[in-house]
């Protein structure tokens, strides 16, 4: 009985600790640890991506070049305290830009870098009427660079959390600012036990 009484228990013990996975929509926002999230990083984006084609320099290009203006992003630099994935962040402002539909985008320099490669060796392996020439890239007009940083009041179990991200336009050519972003999110977290 003894025996049976102790398997029983080490049967419990080892089910409650096992991890549990449970699917959720993807669309669905769920703040576990207070830390800066997907949730986040798609609000963002979609806030400042929708300002900034509403400001003035789009209008102002669109009218004098008679066509649409061709983008880049460049860094997004991390200076709150988290490890924050910038890349996931840089990815949905490019998401957002291209869906818009009202700007060209070109690759990265990471990507240009592997697509002047792959040319490369096309100029050597290729066959002549499927090989791509040099000389050919389009230039970007802009380039969408930024920063975010957050700044944190806490004590004992309880703590406010302040996110700043800022953006800018800049014209590739003058290098001047053309838009300048700001977004904003404050969350407040309490925790059961002070972990900060």
């Amino acid at each position: 009985m003894k025996k049976l009484t102790l398997a029983l228990l080490c049967a419990t013990f080892l089910f409650a600790c096992s991890t549990s996975v449970k699917r959720v929509e993807t669309n669905l926002i769920k703040d576990v640890s207070g830390s800066w999230n997907d949730t986040d990083a798609q609000m963002v984006a979609q806030e400042m991506i929708t300002d900034c084609l509403q400001a003035g320099w789009y209008n102002k290009f669109v009218t004098k070049k008679s066509k649409e203006p061709v983008v880049i992003v460049g860094t997004v630099n991390n200076k709150t305290s988290e490890h924050i994935n910038t890349g996931v962040f840089v990815e949905e402002m490019q998401r957002a830009l291209i869906n818009s539909g009202k700007v060209e985008f070109v690759a990265s320099s990471e990507e240009r870098g592997e697509i002047r490669t792959e040319r490369l060796e096309q100029d050597e392996f290729a066959s002549e009427e499927t090989r791509k020439a040099f000389g050919k890239e389009v230039g970007a007009d802009f380039m969408l660079s930024g920063v975010l940083n957050s700044v944190i009041d806490k004590e004992g179990s309880r703590a406010v959390v302040f996110y700043q991200a800022n953006l800018k336009l800049i014209n590739v050519e003058t290098n001047q600012i053309v838009w300048n972003g700001q977004k904003q999110i404050k969350k407040y977290v309490k925790r059961s036990k002070a972990s900060w």
